[in-house]
């Protein structure tokens, strides 16, 4: 079901957290709200299911506006970060429990919750108490119990935040495995860039209650917005010229030595971190107004010609990889 929001705004006082945002969230798409702490995501979402007033402007879900509406009437469900499970119930009955709440027959809200269990492969612990389960475990049964009411929208309030990074990794495969068989839209809120990447077809960045971009993942890579999106997503540099224009540069496209090009400044070289497969070298460019800068180089190369702290060499870049950036 599609979700657009109308000059979204949302007021505590004379605190504005959410500012007149407008967007559209296609039927089926996984959408990330991406940005960090306080910049609105979290607040949008929850006006988005009905948990928190909207102070102006509109949220349509599917044909209607649904303003007035209560959570419940919504055709949403909102998966929380805490999880919240009953400890007193065991898997099945937790996520029975909103069927139960709703009227549903005992055998009926039984057989559902059990495929729901199965659906997030976890019907053979059916029987075990939240408290005998790993945080991955319990995380699988937040979104059984989120999803057995069959909502069309699915709200996801930093589900991945409590897992280990292994166990994160393994679980953003299950969140779109599941989104893409049940076919729903489902609204993500993340801080961290590397999942909206992974998880979503639109990413939306924000930034103190606005929208600063929202596309797919690959146009907020390659062709980001604004300085703030540049350096939020991360993996770029960005450069004011000497026109006062600023440019973003990807890391892994700035060139050192004999191929750093017409563009090139000399930088002192104050960091050096090496990564596996890749080697994040930290420059100083006083040709740029001292502006910290990142290269990121192949291993290989880098072991061919290693850099030395305080060793100042020609940085530049190739004029294709230079992308403008709005004010």
């Amino acid at each position: 079901m599609d979700v657009e929001l109308i000059s979204l705004t949302k007021r505590y006082g004379n605190t504005v957290a959410v500012d007149g945002i407008d967007l559209k969230v296609r039927s089926g798409a996984y959408c990330c709200l991406l940005g960090p702490s306080g910049c609105g995501k979290t607040t949008t979402l929850r006006m988005i299911g009905g948990h928190e007033t909207v102070s102006s402007g509109d949220v349509v879900i599917g044909p209607r506006a649904v303003g007035d509406a209560t959570p419940a009437e919504r055709g949403t469900a909102m998966m929380f970060q805490s999880y919240a499970l009953f400890p007193h119930l065991n898997c099945r009955d937790n996520v029975a429990f909103s069927l139960r709440m709703r009227g549903v027959g005992k055998a009926e809200r039984r057989a559902k919750a059990l495929a729901m269990l199965d659906l997030v492969q976890m019907a053979h612990l059916a029987e075990r108490l939240p408290a005998q389960l790993s945080g991955g475990q319990q995380q699988r049964v937040a979104l059984a119990r989120a999803l057995v009411t069959g909502p069309k929208v699915l709200l996801l309030d930093e589900p991945l935040s409590a897992l280990d990074p292994f166990l994160r990794v393994r679980m953003r495969t299950e969140l779109k495995r599941i989104q893409a068989e049940l076919g729903l839209t489902f609204i993500h809120v993340t801080h961290s860039q590397e999942e909206a990447m992974a998880l979503s077809d639109l990413v939306v960045v924000m930034n103190g209650g606005r929208i600063e971009q929202a596309a797919d993942p690959r146009t907020v890579f390659e062709r980001p917005a604004t300085a703030f999106v540049a350096r939020f997503i991360g993996g770029h540099n960005v450069i004011r010229l000497p026109d006062s224009t600023e440019i973003a540069v990807r890391a892994d496209r700035m060139r050192l030595g004999l191929q750093a090009g017409p563009e090139a400044v000399p930088a002192r070289v104050v960091s050096v971190e090496y990564q596996g497969t890749s080697v994040h070298v930290g420059f100083e460019a006083d040709g740029l107004g001292a502006t910290a800068l990142t290269a990121i180089l192949d291993d290989a190369a880098y072991a061919g010609r290693p850099l030395a702290l305080g060793e100042t060499v020609p940085l530049g870049w190739d004029a294709a990889a230079a992308h403008r950036l709005s004010a």
